[in-house]
């Protein structure tokens, strides 16, 4: 089967897909984006993802020439044209196709650029991984000073994820100067402490502001579990009950080791599995 790719108003076939060499997007990733899983043919808290996505437009000044209720129609048309029933969707909207400078393209002349494609995966794959768990490492957050806008400007996250399959992890978790951690390269980062406390980082500019996060703590309020958001340290983290990372495409994934240091007896926790296998029951799902 040909994969289907949108891209600025046309579907086109895997290799026709395309953006303009000029393209903001790549120029200077003058670009925000959203993943959006999917899951059993529907699209796991799409309405909080397409709020974050016209969050993210607002604070870069972008203002596409299409509706949210349009973009919504057209990632339910990719998802069908793929026919993907497990996987996840991915959009991205740039400021579009102009000459090369740094100043904003006038916009009476320069419509946003949008590209949305879809693929599915093995829902036993990120089974696999939960029953086993994942590896983190620990980086210095390098990271330009607004995380909490989804830009496509993703390179720091690049070599952080990079250093860490050198040191045969699937995450790194990044520090700031007080040596906290902030969140993962692709991920929220949550641990879990002695007391059976859920902590995770605030959402105060210094982190994206996680959909499947917020997922997260639906499942903790409607189960009682205490939950806080502060800031803890590396040297937390490792003295950790369990820890885990959130994200749209790995929901809730238990970690094991942080900089080789085990936890949890290096095999998941139990509260992380019950959160995970309960995820689903309280997300928002759009047929």
């Amino acid at each position: 089967m040909s994969r289907i790719i949108y891209v600025n108003g046309c579907y086109y076939p895997y290799h026709q897909a395309c953006l303009h060499v000029e393209d903001r997007a790549t120029l200077f990733a003058d670009a925000v984006y959203e993943v959006i899983e999917v899951k059993d043919g529907k699209r796991v808290d799409e309405e909080g993802h397409l709020k974050r996505l016209s969050r993210s437009l607002q604070e870069l000044q972008m203002t596409p020439n299409v509706s949210i209720e349009s973009l919504s129609f057209v990632i339910r048309e990719v998802v069908r044209r793929n026919h993907v029933r497990n996987g996840f969707v991915y959009m991205q909207i740039s400021r579009g196709i102009a000459k090369r400078d740094f100043v904003f393209p006038d916009p009476q002349t320069t419509a946003c650029s949008i590209t949305i494609f879809a693929r599915s995966k093995s829902k036993d794959f990120f089974e696999t991984s939960a029953q086993k768990g994942i590896k983190v490492i620990t980086c210095p957050d390098i990271r330009w000073a607004r995380p909490d806008i989804k830009t496509t400007a993703l390179v720091a996250s690049v070599l952080a994820r990079q250093k860490a399959k050198e040191q045969g992890a699937q995450e790194a978790w990044l520090y700031n100067q007080h040596q906290d951690i902030t969140e993962g390269a692709a991920s929220n980062a949550w641990i879990i402490s002695e007391d059976g406390e859920l902590i995770t980082h605030p959402s105060d500019g210094q982190i994206l502001k996680g959909i499947t996060r917020e997922g997260v703590i639906r499942v903790a309020k409607e189960q009682n579990l205490t939950y806080l958001e502060r800031a803890f340290s590396v040297k937390e983290a490792k003295m950790a009950k369990e820890a885990f990372i959130s994200a749209a495409t790995n929901l809730v994934m238990p970690v094991i080791s942080i900089d080789k240091t085990t936890i949890s007896g290096g095999k998941p926790g139990g509260v992380t599995l019950k959160l995970r296998s309960l995820f689903h029951e309280f997300a928002l799902m759009t047929s």
